[in-house]
């Protein structure tokens, strides 16, 4: 890895900030200054800064994050804070969504450094299921499972919704399972079914629950039967 990205993704610094920081002498490399970014290092070498050694992090980090609302699944836009910050550097740059929620959805969202492990949780060919907890602005009318199962046709898709299925809490309050990733998919699904999402809410990926124990804005590290459930 060069010198300058190890420093920039283990201080929180941008690429062009750690290079003036190597220019004014405050990096060595097993004790030894170091001024020239491209230079080539591995974890065999013991890198400073300012006198503090850096670590090196292992790859394959799995995470489950309780997203409250407000916040993007996507690096900052300059209007929503994003669920990066929930972690300390080096973590928060290194890390990726495994799919993504909307600013206004709160629940169950996975973060790795593993890609390959991140298109197994997301690739449309998977189907991975993901369950939701809707809270609707009218009742739920009986024709909503049926048509849910059939398949709905969104506006502006040639193809409709790969069968969904429903289950009624109560009047307003459904979990509803679905197994693609559709743009704003569970909204426009009862908006095709003439109601409206007041509250979404996702508690299951897959065969991984988010963890009743979390509080919003809280995370744990996946266990290994969570990670190999993908």
């Amino acid at each position: 890895m060069r010198l300058d990205k190890f420093i920039a993704e283990n201080t929180g610094l941008t690429r062009s900030q750690a290079a003036k920081v190597l220019k004014s002498g405050l990096v060595t490399v097993n004790d030894e200054i170091v001024k020239i970014g491209s230079v080539k290092i591995t974890e065999q070498d013991r890198i400073c800064y300012e006198g503090e050694p850096l670590e090196w992090m292992d790859e394959g980090q799995y995470f489950m994050l309780y997203k409250p609302q407000g916040y993007i699944c996507s690096n900052d836009d300059g209007e929503y804070p994003t669920v990066y910050q929930f972690f300390d550097y080096p973590l928060m740059t290194k890390l990726h969504t495994a799919g993504r929620l909307d600013v206004d959805t709160t629940g169950l969202v996975l973060l790795t450094d593993d890609g390959k492990w991140s298109h197994r949780v997301t690739s449309p060919k998977h189907h991975c299921e993901k369950t939701y907890l809707v809270t609707l602005a009218d009742p739920v009318e009986d024709f909503y499972a049926e048509k849910l199962a059939e398949g709905i046709l969104l506006r502006g898709e040639k193809d409709p919704c790969l069968p969904a299925q429903l289950e009624i809490i109560d009047d307003y309050n459904v979990n509803l399972t679905i197994s693609e990733g559709r743009y704003h998919q569970v909204k426009r699904m009862f908006a095709a079914l003439g109601n409206k999402v007041e509250a979404l809410h996702r508690w299951r990926i897959g065969d991984v629950v988010l963890d009743e124990t979390l509080e919003e804005g809280e995370f744990r590290t996946l266990t290994n039967e969570e990670i190999g459930s993908f």
